[in-house]
């Protein structure tokens, strides 16, 4: 599709023939040539433009910055020709001949054609490469002849090409080979058993570019902490001499039994004296000519001779290409000289060839032993890049950014949380393949280090449950909560678009496309799954990745602020701009699952969170003898004097009984362990509750319970008691471990505390009196020797580390954003206090 504004970038003339290139000369981010000199250096950026043609032909090329078209001769040029363009192609003839059009991508091919208006034979097409960045190569020949042999350099609309698209290729690259090493690392007998594939000569340099250094750090590990063993020397002495023997220097005597010969003071043999004239006498000594460090020496010299083998084929490249870089050739020869000096050592030289295969559980488990083997394993066998990966062009950079966001993602939580698992590095019989497919799903799982939960970064999950139409985003982050019966699901997907949204009257922060951001309404609304009853859904958020690189102007973005909002909206995300991707994720992983359910509009669990908001309440009521405590259970009841009531205690649904250690003496368990649902209740006399008589005319309440239901574990007193009675809810009751976690009230207490509970059973809650229903206030939770306190009156939270070092944070910034408080607290736990959670 031509523009109004397109412009000649490319002219070539001859006396044979014409050739001219149209199109826009700027980024397609901006409305003209004036915008995008403002907004983008040119001078700092240069693209490679090689033309060769017909001896005599003039070139000239468009200079973006000087507006007008210049001798080729007189560049570098800044970029003018760039991804997601269409470029108009005209090539005339000026002699009549046969011309035509080549390129090595069909589409690409067939996208010129030859055309001829009267004696006048052209070619004409349009030439659009999508989103294909680098260098691209046609021809123009006419018949055997090759006229013009042009190379344009396409650059992205939406990456610093320099910078973040080659950082991309990079980071994919380098985080492809973590995992492989890493992988290896937890199935080493597997690999071990894989048979030899060469890696290409271009892979093995850049596996070995990666991972000498550490190899290095292997060998000399070994050397200061080598695998040794005592070996037993025989050295021919006079018998006199014979100190110690053992089987083999017994063994050389019986075969020579005319070595013993009488003397005066000997062994006695057939009732005369003799000794040896001479025997073998054995000596210990220590050995480090094993197995496994021929092994390691036999490593040291392979790796020489693929080093070798290399730097011959770049000798003979470069003879041919005097001008071309000779560093790779200098550090294959640093390479080759470190392991020669490594062989030639002292210690390497005492280590004899090796004669045998070896796998023993030195190589497997020993520190450096087992490094050295496993870089060796991935620089022997190489990674073998399979499905899209594979088939890939690196040029196609948005699938290249959609697998980036996916390993970029998984390697920011692998630097915080316990790997656990992946199934992106596979082994197969012929070596480690990378199998990252858009036609399958891949998963990363990961283990919080303190609260034990589990994370899992899923690519290409497949949602087959739909109802109507099956999804499948980028990115399934799923968040697993101790205590919850269901897991957080936020899905991720890479968008390769950018909505620049200005104009020169106009100008506003980039981000991404309106119809990406409908797709992930889409997406979140169609996770659902039906789970005993209507179809739930399961996503509670979903957010679109989009290249670009102003951080700090996004934050006032429409669709940032839509995540705190509706849990929709999009971050930009490039390899120098992760920060917003980072904290959001911490902040999903880190945060209660209270904080998760309240945000975003109706998921999965919203029912039950407004019910256990509206929580039913439960009247703790004091029993001080067996014998009330056996009525109470036989007849299913509990009765208290009317007037001992406060008000509310209507409001109870249920019945809990508080044992006392009087009343436990009967074998009844000190504290709450019994509750149940109210069915009836009725104000009487004393004398009229036959089941525990008594001839008092008080007024007294009686409730009588459905059953009596037992918790799965006792509420323990700790030091606390009740007097009369308490209220409480019935979820506290079923998740409190001690007595005073029954006395919080307000909606602060109860989130630091659950979110204490998370990464320890023993938190202690302390309260300003030792009896619930005589207490006012909570002073502070403690966990081993830190304490957490809520000052209320100064708004503040207070952390205190063992050693009496406190740190005060706002209580209303608390209420507002959690995770950087609970960060802190968190802190203070794992450098002080060390918890261990449950499992």
């Amino acid at each position: 599709m031509s523009h109004a504004n397109d412009t000649t970038l490319l002219e070539i003339d001859h006396e044979e023939f014409s050739l001219h290139l149209k199109g826009r000369p700027f980024n397609s981010r901006f409305e003209n040539l004036k915008s995008y000199k403002n907004k983008v250096n040119l001078e700092q950026q240069s693209m490679i433009l090689r033309v060769e043609a017909l001896e005599g032909a003039d070139v000239h090329v468009f200079h973006p910055v000087l507006e007008k078209m210049v001798e080729l001769e007189d560049g570098p040029f800044a970029p003018i020709f760039f991804e997601n363009e269409v470029y108009q192609l005209v090539v005339h003839s000026k002699t009549g001949k046969d011309l035509s059009f080549y390129h090595d991508h069909p589409l690409v091919q067939k996208s010129v054609s030859k055309e001829k208006v009267g004696d006048i034979t052209f070619l004409m097409g349009q030439l659009q490469f999508m989103n294909e960045v680098g260098l691209t190569q046609f021809n123009i020949l006419d018949g055997n002849q090759m006229l013009a042999d042009i190379t344009i350099e396409l650059f992205p609309t939406k990456l610093d090409y320099k910078e973040d698209y080659k950082r991309l290729l990079d980071e994919v690259s380098e985080e492809i080979y973590n995992l492989a090493f890493h992988f290896m690392k937890k199935t080493f007998i597997g690999a071990s058993k894989i048979s030899s594939k060469s890696p290409s000569p271009a892979e093995f340099y850049r596996l070995l570019n990666h991972y000498f250094k550490q190899f290095i750090n292997a060998i000399q590990l070994i050397e200061r902490q080598p695998h040794h063993q005592l070996k037993t020397e025989y050295h021919k002495v006079r018998g006199d001499q014979l100190k110690r023997t053992d089987s083999r220097s017994r063994q050389y005597l019986r075969k020579r039994p005319y070595l013993f010969k009488e003397t005066s003071n000997g062994i006695t043999i057939d009732d005369k004296q003799r000794m040896p004239e001479r025997g073998l006498n054995a000596k210990k000594i220590l050995s480090y000519d094993t197995l496994e460090n021929r092994f390691v020496k036999f490593m040291v010299i392979r790796l020489q001779d693929k080093i070798k083998s290399l730097s011959r084929s770049v000798e003979r490249y470069l003879s041919n290409s005097p001008t071309a870089d000779r560093s790779i050739l200098d550090e294959l020869n640093y390479m080759q000289k470190k392991l020669q000096a490594i062989e030639k050592s002292p210690f390497w030289r005492q280590i004899s060839r090796l004669d045998r295969s070896v796998l023993t559980l030195v190589m497997q488990m020993k520190q450096g032993y087992r490094d050295a083997y496993m870089i060796y394993l991935v620089l022997s066998q190489g990674l073998s890049l399979q499905g899209e990966i594979f088939k890939m062009s690196v040029k196609d950079v948005a699938t290249l950014y959609e697998y980036w966001t996916y390993l970029k993602m998984g390697q920011i939580l692998h630097n915080k949380y316990e790997a656990l698992d992946q199934d992106i590095i596979k082994i197969k019989r012929n070596g480690l393949f990378v199998d990252l497919d858009q036609t399958k799903s891949a998963q990363r799982r990961f283990r919080h280090p303190l609260t034990g939960e589990l994370i899992t970064l899923g690519f290409q999950e497949k949602h087959r449950a739909s109802p109507t139409v099956s999804q499948k985003p980028d990115i399934m982050l799923t968040v697993e909560k101790k205590n919850h019966p269901y897991a957080y699901q936020y899905i991720f997907d890479a968008k390769y678009r950018i909505d620049f949204g200005q104009t020169e009257k106009e100008v506003s922060t980039p981000g991404p496309m309106e119809d990406d951001i409908n797709t992930m309404h889409r997406y979140r609304d169609a996770w659902v799954y039906k789970n005993n009853g209507p179809y739930e859904r399961y996503a509670f958020g979903a957010y679109v990745l989009f290249p670009w690189m102003d951080e700090e102007n996004y934050e006032t973005h429409p669709f940032y602020k839509s995540i705190d909002e509706v849990n929709i909206g999009g971050f930009p995300f490039l390899p120098n701009t992760i920060r917003l991707v980072e904290e959001f994720l911490e902040h999903l992983i880190e945060s209660s699952p209270e904080d998760l359910q309240t945000q975003g509009i109706l998921p999965k669990g919203a029912l039950e969170y407004w019910k256990s908001s509206l929580d039913e309440k439960v009247l703790v009521g004091v029993v001080n003898d067996s014998r009330r405590f056996t009525a109470h259970i036989q007849h299913r009841f509990y009765h208290i004097p009317l007037n001992q009531l406060k008000s509310g205690w209507q409001k109870a649904k249920h019945i809990a009984l508080y044992v006392t250690q009087k009343a436990a003496e009967s074998g009844a368990p000190n504290g709450i362990t019994y509750y149940g649902e109210i069915t009836n209740v009725e104000i009487i006399k004393r004398h009229e509750l036959k089941e525990v008589p008594s001839r008092s005319h008080e007024l007294y309440v009686k409730f009588t319970v459905k059953k009596w239901n037992a918790l799965k574990n006792t509420i323990r007193p700790v030091g606390y008691g009740i007097q009369v009675y308490t209220l409480t809810t019935i979820t506290m009751l079923k998740h409190a471990k001690d007595l005073p976690e029954l006395f919080m009230k307000s909606k602060t207490e109860l989130k630091l505390w659950r979110f204490l509970r998370r990464y320890s059973n023993k938190v202690q809650t302390r309260l300003d009196n030792t009896h619930l229903d005589n207490s006012t206030g909570l002073e502070s939770f403690g966990i081993g020797s830190s304490t957490i306190k809520l000052d209320e009156t100064n708004n503040h939270v207070i952390i205190i580390d063992p050693y009496g070092n406190f740190i005060t944070e706002s209580l209303k910034e608390f209420k507002r954003t959690p995770v950087p408080i609970y960060k802190k607290i968190q802190r203070v736990l794992v450098n002080n206090n060390k918890p261990q959670h449950s499992v």
